[in-house]
């Protein structure tokens, strides 16, 4: 089965989860990404039941608004039930390297306030450790050599995202070859450099439910405490 049939079925698995266990009105969370982008374009018998959407990027906005779907703003809602997104790698304990869409920071927010993060993947990501994707780092712009430095005092390769601006004004550093034992402590670490804005290591907030398309279907993983409703 070809990865973007996969990624196709991952995201029809993921409608029918929003459908069997978002409650009527309520408010969706949605990421950024090509994955994503073909879970949205699965709402559409799901709009009527929607009260609307916090989208992760301007991108995700604009095609959820295409879909007649409303937009809310974070701040007018108190949490969020459910948050669909992807991720360019997931390891056995639900952590994530995001970011290769460069809207790491405002998915993280909004995984941040939701009850239940369902991530949406094909089976090539994921992965026994965490690290061969380059972990994308967001920088304020005057920063971004500052950081590059003490990056690369981490043992990692960083690297300008170049031509790229983020939805916040930012600049990107993907940073390969950093050994990650300890994703958590090393997603803590990188955000206390000066000048870091948000790191696309998501362990302190991982994923809760895993919807992976493999070869022969939908897998269905589920980390300690989450549950499945068909």
């Amino acid at each position: 089965m070809s990865k973007d049939r996969q990624k196709q079925q991952a995201a029809k698995a993921a409608a029918d989860y929003v459908a069997a266990n978002l409650e009527a009105g309520a408010i969706l969370g949605v990421g950024t990404g090509s994955t994503v982008n073909l879970f949205i374009d699965t709402l559409m018998p799901l709009k009527e039941k929607l009260g609307g959407a916090v989208a992760s990027s301007e991108a995700t906005r604009q095609r959820l608004v295409n879909h007649g779907i409303p937009i809310l703003d974070l701040n007018d809602i108190d949490r969020l039930a459910i948050y669909v997104d992807g991720a360019d790698e997931i390891d056995h304990d639900f952590a994530m390297i995001k970011g290769g869409g460069g809207a790491l920071t405002r998915e993280k927010i909004i995984a941040c306030a939701s009850d239940t993060f369902v991530c949406i993947a094909d089976a090539g990501k994921r992965v026994k450790r965490l690290g061969r994707f380059p972990l994308p780092v967001e920088v304020i712009p005057m920063a971004s050599r500052l950081v590059a430095g003490q990056l690369a005092a981490m043992g990692g390769k960083p690297v300008l995202r170049e031509g790229f601006v983020t939805d916040n004004g930012n600049f990107i550093l993907d940073v390969a070859d950093l050994a990650i034992h300890d994703s958590q402590a090393l997603e803590a670490d990188i955000n206390q450099i000066t000048g870091v804005v948000c790191n696309g290591l998501f362990a302190k907030r991982g994923a809760d439910i895993l919807l992976l398309g493999a070869e022969n279907g939908v897998m269905t993983y589920l980390s300690s405490g989450a549950t499945l409703r068909r």
